[in-house]
């Protein structure tokens, strides 16, 4: 890449890829110049954005352009990455059929052979030589190639299509690359978008670059400002939205009914019908969430009309994908696809001028409070729908049925969540810590990752042994970090190996890690049908366990198992696989009426789908488990997705460190139990009565308290009058009386109640225990013997009556009470006091029936004031008992009057 200033030619500089041709009817053809201009401007190596609305041809014109800009750079001296002095050009697509797709487009556009100038590298299939300039790949391949070789010797420049869709590995990869431009000035990154959201792309790629990056009025966007960012206008025809909501829901407990899919078939059929009647030789394309609904609709389809119905989704072979997405054969009939959000973005289907769309898309949610995660199904953003809706004017004037109406469009999130905000982050925290950024740390991301996913995530790759205390990769991290799957399947590979071989572990491995669904949620029958060839994804299946074998003869020789089973039986081999990668997620039945229930070690509960054939199995391996969308049939609000059938062996074997046994001793009922427990995480599998130790039972007693309080032994009215007038004595003199709160009580246990404490620990029961005694530990000595005249436990009255004093409460902080007959106090004009003459009593004095007449603690100003008041009021209704006018001189008693 130069830093001349000679005229451009306006579709970028000569070289090895003619864009004149390529470029022959393509909106982005007029955007080139621009393009050129600003990768040329910022020497031997820059980075920018590229915003353009699907169909545009982006995806087609961008990278041969960077090889031709790469070639000039080697022609006028520079360094030529690529072998051989050829410029080598890496472009990802976040799906296969993707890559598999442009690629095959560019090299018949440049006139080649798939593989020579132009080729691809997918999960378990390569198309590349030695020639090759231009390279689409998938995101986590290119993910594994960073790992392996951080400068990127290889290519000259890497373009990110798609960024805005906000896959996870996409993210990574532009924190990642954003640092390895750091290092090599050289290296051109291009991000491209399809949405309005280029600016913050453009400011993580305007970072600025140091080493041997250029420097002077040719450093182009390296000054610290974001990358340039390059529009394109859309290459859309007139467009016309219609709306056809269904009158029954799309979705219920158990996700999308059958009724709306039944909806979304026969809009389809009947739109699609229309437009041939009218004489519009066109193709359609049907957005469903998920494969199941792609198979349901097509099959409905294919009883309704009579285009060609195909199917398009990640669990269809690479030669199905690659025939929906090509163009209908010469003279051949018109076509339908029913297709997931796989044909949103980054594919042109040619023919395809009208749109169906469900509005709905699975999306991956963690569900912390359980520590699960899986597929969820949700309204599509509205910029997914509109993307969905531009396939049909790509071409000429199209059409888009929306299967809902403009309210829930309106309502929809305006753009899809960021997977790095919702996913599971063990993968991605292995390649972090692989990368030397551990969680994150350091890395320009587009979003930080949430930090309890990532702690949680961190967790399991330490469980593993995959990272070190300070969270970098260890050894055994970094060879998990080259399986491409889970680092708790890459572990399981490598670990049931050496339990139940190369091919079976493969087998399990590939089985989970892959995009099939298995029926009932039974991973033994898919995998039964996945090895006959009968299920439609078993050509792939194979691949990817004949790769997986392959990583694991290799790789496993140099890991230690880290878990053993003896001799496994071959129908809990796979369940034994993947209950070594998920022990968390080993399950046992719960007995109880109604259907299967099941508990996990991790303590969550979960059912199976109805009908399915696991159903009375002891024990499960579960693969994925998910919140159900409502109620699963078991009651649970969690569904076992997937999972194989174990022995109550095979799952103490594969979560053997789960494995425990406690005495467990409890305080309950007044007096102290113990069972000895053999528990599995969460579940319970013996628990046998025994008889505590001194030492444990003593410490069920301190617990019981600790979270009961003192009430579990109980107090006794005698022991909690003491308590009352302690605590008051401590709040009006302070020291050395007691502190007899619930707090500062329990902290000194062993002060007051060791002996109640040890009987309780042998076994008696509290109905023998009053706190009387043991609370009298605490008097202090000698101020002890003052007690009874400092908060006396009565008071004498007039009458001679002696009269029980209620103390406040503990916590209360309230006054001393006397509640007695007011006969009984007439003379008495001096109000006692307690505590050293510091509290007055407070007097309730009653009326002859005990209720109140007054409360005071002034007798004198009562007999002086209100007691007139009172007299007049009750001397007429209490006839028998004395109201004399001179309370003062009135003889206190508690009778009536003598009669006469």
């Amino acid at each position: 890449m130069t830093s001349a200033t000679a005229p451009l030619d306006p579709a970028g500089p000569r070289g090895p890829f003619n864009l004149g041709v390529i470029g022959a009817g393509l909106t982005f053809a007029g955007s080139l110049g621009e393009l050129a201009a600003a990768l040329q401007g910022g020497g031997a190596g820059t980075s920018a954005v590229v915003q353009a609305p699907p169909g545009t041809g982006k995806t087609t014109l961008v990278p041969p352009l960077l090889a031709n800009v790469a070639n000039a750079n080697i022609r006028a001296g520079g360094d030529g990455r690529g072998s051989s002095g050829r410029p080598r050009i890496v472009v990802t697509q976040p799906r296969r059929v993707a890559a598999r797709s442009a690629a095959r487009r560019l090299a018949a556009l440049d006139g080649t052979r798939l593989g020579d100038r132009v080729g691809y590298t997918v999960r378990g299939e390569r198309q590349t030589g030695s020639g090759t300039l231009i390279e689409f790949v998938t995101p986590g391949i290119l993910l594994r190639r960073l790992l392996a070789d951080p400068g990127l010797e290889g290519a000259d420049a890497v373009v990110l299509d798609e960024v805005h869709e906000r896959g996870l590995e996409t993210d990574l990869l532009l924190g990642m690359l954003t640092e390895v431009r750091q290092l090599r000035g050289d290296l051109t990154l291009v991000a491209m978008s399809a949405t309005l959201d280029a600016p913050r792309f453009a400011a993580l790629l305007g970072e600025e670059v140091v080493g041997d990056a250029p420097t002077g009025e040719a450093a182009g966007n390296h000054d610290g400002g974001p990358a340039p960012v390059i529009d394109c206008p859309s290459a859309l025809f007139p467009l016309d939205v219609k709306w056809a909501p269904a009158a029954a829901p799309r979705l219920d407990g158990r996700g999308v009914t059958r009724a709306f899919l039944d909806h979304v078939a026969d809009t389809a059929a009947a739109g699609h019908a229309a437009a041939l009647a009218a004489g519009q030789d066109l193709d359609a394309l049907v957005f469903v969430p998920g494969a199941w609904e792609v198979s349901y609709v097509a099959a409905r389809l294919r009883g309704r009309s009579r285009a060609e119905v195909l199917e398009l989704h990640g669990q269809a072979g690479p030669a199905e994908q690659d025939r929906a997405v090509s163009g209908r054969d010469p003279g051949g009939a018109a076509r339908i696809i029913v297709s997931t959000a796989l044909a949103e973005s980054s594919l042109t289907v040619p023919g395809v001028r009208l749109v169906i769309d469900s509005g709905l898309s699975r999306e991956p949610r963690r569900d912390a409070n359980r520590g699960m995660s899986g597929l969820v199904t949700v309204s599509c953003s509205r910029a997914s729908a509109e993307q969905r809706a531009g396939r049909a004017a790509r071409q000429g004037p199209g059409t888009v049925i929306r299967c809902y109406d403009q309210r829930t469009f309106g309502a929809a999130p305006a753009h899809q969540t960021p997977e790095i905000a919702t996913a599971d982050l063990a993968g991605a925290a292995l390649v972090l810590a692989c990368w030397g950024a551990p969680g994150g740390k350091g890395l320009a991301l587009p979003d930080a990752p949430p930090q309890a996913a990532m702690d949680e995530a961190v967790e399991v790759l330490r469980e593993l042994g995959a990272v070190t205390p300070d969270g970098l990769a260890t050894a055994l991290g970094k060879t998990l970090a080259r399986v491409p799957t889970d680092p708790r399947l890459a572990r399981a590979l490598l670990d049931g190996a050496a339990t139940v071989g190369h091919r079976t572990a493969a087998e399990a491995v590939a089985l989970v890690s892959g995009d099939q669904r298995a029926p009932g949620a039974d991973l033994t029958r898919l995998v039964a049908a996945l090895r006959t060839g009968r299920d439609p994804g078993s050509r792939r299946w194979t691949e990817d366990v004949r790769r997986m074998e392959g990583i694991a003869r290799q790789e496993s020789s140099g890991v230690a198992p880290s878990a053993a089973a003896g001799t496994v039986g071959a129908a809990e081999a796979i369940g034994f696989v993947v209950a070594l990668a998920f022990p968390d997620r080993v399950a046992r039945r719960v007995s109880g009426d109604g259907p299967d229930r099941y508990l996990l070690t991790s303590g969550t509960r979960a059912g199976l789908p109805a009908g399915s054939a696991l159903s009375g199995h002891e024990w499960l391996a579960v693969a994925e488990v998910s919140r159900a969308q409502g109620r699963d049939a078991a009651g649970t609000g969690a569904l076992i997705r997937s999972a194989a059938p174990l022995t109550s062996d095979t799952a103490a074997a594969a979560a053997r460190h789960l494995l425990a046994e406690t005495l467990e001793a409890q305080f309950s009922q007044g007096r102290v139990t113990a069972r000895r427990e053999r528990r599995l995480g969460a579940i319970l599998l013996s628990s046998t009565p025994v008889r505590p130790s001194a030492d444990e039972g003593r410490a069920a007693v301190a617990r019981a308290l600790a979270s009961e309080g003192l009430g579990t032994i109980g107090w006794s009215t005698a022991a909690e009058a003491l308590r009352r007038r302690l605590a008051l004595l401590r709040r009006e003199l302070g020291a050395p009386w007691p502190d007899v709160s619930e707090p500062a009580l329990l902290a000194r246990l062993d002060e007051w109640l060791a002996p109640e404490l040890a009987a309780l620990a042998g076994g008696a029961s509290t109905a023998g225990i009053d706190l009387t005694g043991p609370l009298s530990r605490l008097l202090p000595w000698p101020d002890a013997a003052r007690l009874a005249e400092l908060v006396p436990e009565s008071l004498e009255v007039p009458s001679g009556s002696k009269i029980r004093i209620d103390y406040p409460d503990v916590e209360d902080g309230g006054r001393p009470v006397v509640a007695v007959k007011l006969q009984e106090c007439f003379g008495w004009a001096e109000s006692p006091r307690l505590a050293d003459g510091r509290v007055p009593v407070l007097f309730h004095l009653l009326s002859p029936a005990r209720r109140p007449l007054a409360v005071t603690d002034d007798l004198a100003s009562f007999w002086s004031g209100p007691y007139a008041q009172v007299r007049a009021e009750m001397r007429g209704r209490y006839p028998k008992h004395p109201w004399p006018e001179d309370p003062w001189t009135a003889t206190a008693t508690a009778r009536t009057k003598p009669r006469s």
